[in-house]
């Protein structure tokens, strides 16, 4: 989606520092879930770990974890400090997918190409691996993450970017707007800034807690804080549109999931109001702008710049 001379301007040696820091995320993620335990006797009964496992560990982008990590590093501090908030984001997250699949939402049965949690379960144990997820992640934000100041936070920033104001409200008013086009019989008028409401919420709030938290950790000034959360409400809208192409154009071996899934719902996304190249070109104006957030961190924010292009590029 970019020419090679926006793609020479990420910085060396970008993929294999993301490369690493899935691989770490991974294997923290691995040690905080439960065991699978088949025990009477075990706290957590095997077929719930099994479905948390299934979902959590299933691959992925991993993007709001190395949000966290680089937004940490960016204001001076380490990415081992931000570790277990970034998985705490990376819970929550796939909390929001699990539920999003089920057939009272989405009703989708794949998902980073295996079958969907409540496909591989069923729906009950798919609704409560979401759950424990969601709660587990609270816990290791309020255990791990230091000092109890910056926990305390953390833990405001996630339920605000979660809750009824962020992610699930924004996931309410899709719902919302996908029944007022089954209502006309067709696709129902929109607007996009009625679009961009939705998505600031659903997608964007995500994207923005892990580089306040990130900051937060690191013990950053409040201008870096303010221009990690500039550059991840451009971030974080970008990251959709380029999402809704995905859904046209994507392909399916690469995405692991439906693809054209929207268009057959009903959904309102970017394609829809300004065509193709008018949204690639609006994606292409939030990450310069992203980029230019940065401005305050100087070379520290190199790698965040470099993200931002990326994600033009992405195929999944």
């Amino acid at each position: 989606m970019t020419s090679s001379a926006t793609r020479a301007t990420e910085p060396a040696g970008l993929e294999e520092y993301l490369d690493r820091a899935r691989r770490r995320v991974d294997e923290t993620l691995a040690g905080y879930l439960p065991e699978v335990d088949a025990a009477p006797s075990a706290l957590c009964p095997a077929r719930l770990a099994l479905a948390m496992r299934h979902s959590l560990l299933g691959g992925g982008k991993r993007l709001r974890p190395l949000l966290c990590l680089m937004a940490a590093e960016a204001c001076g501090g380490t990415a081992e400090s931000a570790l277990p908030a970034a998985c705490a984001l990376e819970m929550v997250h796939t909390y929001s997918l699990i539920h999003d699949d089920l057939p009272a939402m989405d009703d989708d049965d794949l998902r980073r190409g295996r079958p969907t949690c409540h496909k591989a379960f069923d729906e009950a144990t798919a609704i409560l691996a979401g759950d424990g997820l969601l709660t587990l992640a609270f816990e290791v934000v309020a255990c791990d993450v230091q000092p109890a100041s910056a926990a305390l936070r953390c833990v405001q920033i996630l339920a605000e970017a979660a809750g009824p104001r962020g992610m699930v409200a924004g996931q309410m008013a899709d719902l919302q707007a996908e029944g007022r086009a089954e209502a006309s019989g067709g696709p129902a008028d929109g607007t996009v800034a009625e679009l961009e409401a939705i998505h600031r919420r659903k997608t964007g709030a995500l994207l923005r807690a892990p580089l306040r938290m990130g900051a937060v950790i690191a013990g950053a000034s409040e201008p870096g804080v303010q221009a990690l959360d500039r550059y991840g409400r451009a971030v974080g809208l970008a990251f959709q549109i380029v999402d809704d192409l995905l859904d046209i154009e994507g392909d399916e071996a690469k995405m692991g999931k439906r693809v054209g899934k929207d268009s057959e719902l009903g959904k309102w996304t970017y394609p829809r109001f300004l065509g193709i190249d008018g949204s690639r070109e609006l994606a292409r104006q939030l990450a310069e702008e992203a980029v230019a957030a940065l401005e305050p961190l100087g070379s520290r924010g190199d790698r965040l710049r470099g993200l931002a292009l990326a994600l033009l590029e992405r195929d999944r």
